[in-house]
């Protein structure tokens, strides 16, 4: 009987479009350069240490109920700005899974606009739908002019890669494909969308296993 359910039990081997979904984020943070900083090259590693453990795990799959959000009326489009570009091989891996996906806001209080013009959906981490304490990955997406206002991150760091379109954080910079966003713990940022193309971004957040699971979102205001 314990051989039987070892049998049925729903992993990134059984499914394996997570798996190369994990993977594609693996080489997102192997190949993005880390333009010269000590402190950017050690995060991807460690990214990417955390997705080999995962993966070398063969992490369980508890897929979540797939929910839409308005913003995901742009799915679509973002998605097809990124096919012909170089995150294209990331962007088919996602579409893949684009159905299987549960977008939510993170937020118990969601401004009205930002409720229009934002969601994200997580791919591994606590919560599923890959069920890991090592680190939380996710996608995140932006309708065009989108302010997603400022906020923080206690005891995460957290990094995003732009896979379509084009963002700013705290207007210093623009993030286009292929470009990723450092945040250190603690750090209040404040993310600015394109008027003309929604926005998709991956992310990585690392930290304690207890600051991962238990991670609330509150917006801050943003210090001048």
């Amino acid at each position: 009987m314990g051989g039987a359910m070892t049998d049925t039990l729903t992993t990134i081997k059984t499914l394996p479009d997570w798996r190369y979904l994990l993977a594609e984020f693996y080489e997102l943070y192997r190949a993005i350069p880390a333009g010269g900083s000590d402190r950017i090259r050690s995060h991807q590693r460690q990214v990417r240490e955390a997705i080999n453990r995962v993966i070398k795990a063969h992490a369980p799959v508890q897929l979540q109920t797939a929910a839409q959000k308005p913003v995901t009326a742009h799915l679509r489009r973002a998605l097809d700005q990124g096919r012909s570009g170089i995150m294209a091989s990331t962007i088919r891996a996602l579409d893949t899974l684009r159905t299987d996906l549960s977008w939510q806001y993170g937020y118990e209080k969601v401004p009205s606009a930002l409720a229009d013009s934002y969601a994200y959906a997580e791919i591994a981490g606590p919560n599923g739908p890959v069920v890991t304490s090592e680190i939380i990955l996710g996608v995140v997406l932006f309708a065009p002019s989108c302010t997603y206002p400022a906020h923080a991150h206690q005891g995460i760091t957290e990094s995003y890669v732009c896979l379509s379109g084009a963002v700013s954080e705290n207007h210093q910079g623009v993030y286009v494909p292929g470009s990723m966003i450092f945040n250190p713990p603690d750090h209040l940022h404040r993310i600015t969308v394109g008027d003309r193309e929604p926005a998709l971004l991956a992310y990585a957040w690392l930290g304690k296993p207890a600051d991962l699971a238990g991670q609330k979102m509150v917006f801050s205001r943003l210090r001048k």
